[in-house]
């Protein structure tokens, strides 16, 4: 199988009308895509093999009135029938050319100390860890 590496952009969103199980946390919803691709901060960038979505990386760059542009890494995931085949790698240099094109100087991501996977991940693709530890805090909007 090979597969083939996608920046979508508004009207793109009937791509995600076939993906592959355990690709996304959660069910795609086809309103949310639409308001997700028309918006020029947010970047998806996914992996396409015989038509099915497969993989996914996304983003948003942002700016802040004393830094110069960034890319937060949103989220990066493949379809367990297709773990270890560089696929995440590709997705996430995509999704780092993409931050450049808007004119980002620096993407960062955080990831829990037991996901062994996504820091090999970030290592392979020239990330280093941050010398301290990282704490989230998370707030419920509802």
């Amino acid at each position: 199988m090979s597969h083939s590496i996608h920046v979508l952009a508004p009207g793109d969103a009937a791509v995600l009308g076939r993906v592959a199980p355990e690709v996304f946390d959660e069910e795609v919803d086809p309103a949310y895509t639409e308001e997700f691709l028309a918006d020029p901060r947010h970047h998806l960038v996914v992996a396409v093999d015989e038509g099915i979505v497969v993989g996914f990386a996304s983003g948003v760059h942002y700016i802040h009135p004393d830094k110069q542009p960034e890319l937060f890494v949103n989220e990066v995931g493949v379809a367990p029938t297709h773990h270890r085949r560089g696929i995440a790698s590709e997705l996430l240099h995509a999704l780092f050319a993409q931050g450049r094109a808007v004119g980002c100087r620096e993407a960062w991501v955080g990831t829990d100390v037991s996901n062994t996977s996504a820091r090999g991940l970030y290592a392979s693709a020239g990330g280093g860890e941050a010398p301290e530890p990282f704490v989230m805090f998370s707030f419920d909007l509802r």
